[in-house]
């Protein structure tokens, strides 16, 4: 009788898959699409709107509430798909309508946008983003640290990644949605973290409108300290989401527990 041997390999059931950037993009489908819009639109409408920025400030202005309503409207749609960055939503909410009323409408707006996005990169991602991250045991333990958490410590996440002026919006709703964060500590967080810095670019847009004529407002830059401040703060943002994310390594891993 022959004794059964065990030299023939036995195919897995879930065969690794390769962890190449191109294969990743592949699993990834309308998710990788997304990314792709996210990162080149938002530029290239600011530099658009830019240019019309007299002429939309004007009709947006001239057509009172009725112009609040579509100008807020338009925030939401075209932020939410990565159209527009909320940067130059914003400039073009206090050079159309003042800061009081400007303000408002920006922070319905994004917040708005931030909704859209979200269920736009849900539909998008699917479980795809999900199940990459799950073949890989440090990946979901960095996901599960950040976002996987309590209510309030999601919340403290979104709020922190929101918080710099140069964090890029649309990206951020993708990455959020592709790994199922809490919606409601999302669109809270978004809320909080994202206020200081639209009220800086409706206040300085309004400013401006007041003090220079229409083709200066549209050609004029935020001052230096912005981007000075942005950059430190992402950097700071940076070192503490990685300060959790290693924290949360050491534990599951055992290194640093107490005996």
């Amino acid at each position: 009788m022959d004794t059964p041997t065990q030299s023939d390999p036995v195919s897995p059931v879930n065969p690794p898959q390769d962890d190449g950037a191109v294969a990743i993009l592949k699993r990834l489908g309308p998710a990788a699409i997304l990314g792709g819009i996210a990162v080149a639109m938002p530029l290239l409408g600011s530099v658009l709107l830019f240019l019309r920025i007299n002429v939309i400030g004007h009709w947006l202005r001239d057509h009172g509430m009725e112009g609040v309503i579509v100008y807020t409207i338009a925030f939401m749609v075209l932020a939410g798909v990565a159209f527009l960055p909320t940067y130059a939503t914003a400039i073009l909410g206090g050079w159309a309508f003042g800061f009081q009323v400007g303000a408002a409408a920006a922070l319905v707006g994004f917040t708005g946008a931030a909704t859209i996005g979200y269920i736009v990169g849900r539909m998008g991602s699917g479980d795809r983003v999900e199940k990459i991250i799950a073949e890989h045991a440090k990946w979901k333990i960095i996901r599960d640290a950040l976002v996987g958490g309590s209510f309030f410590k999601t919340l403290a996440i979104v709020t922190l990644v929101r918080l710099p002026p140069n964090s890029p919006f649309a990206i951020a709703n993708l990455v959020f949605a592709g790994v199922k964060t809490n919606p409601f500590a999302y669109v809270i967080g978004t809320a909080v973290g994202m206020a200081p810095r639209t009220l800086i670019y409706v206040y300085l847009a309004s400013d401006l409108a007041q003090r220079l004529n229409a083709d200066e407002v549209a050609t004029a830059r935020p001052p230096v300290w912005i981007f000075i401040s942005g950059i430190v703060a992402a950097v700071v943002v940076l070192i503490i989401i990685g300060a959790v994310a290693q924290r949360a390594l050491r534990h599951v891993t055992g290194h640093g527990r107490q005996a």
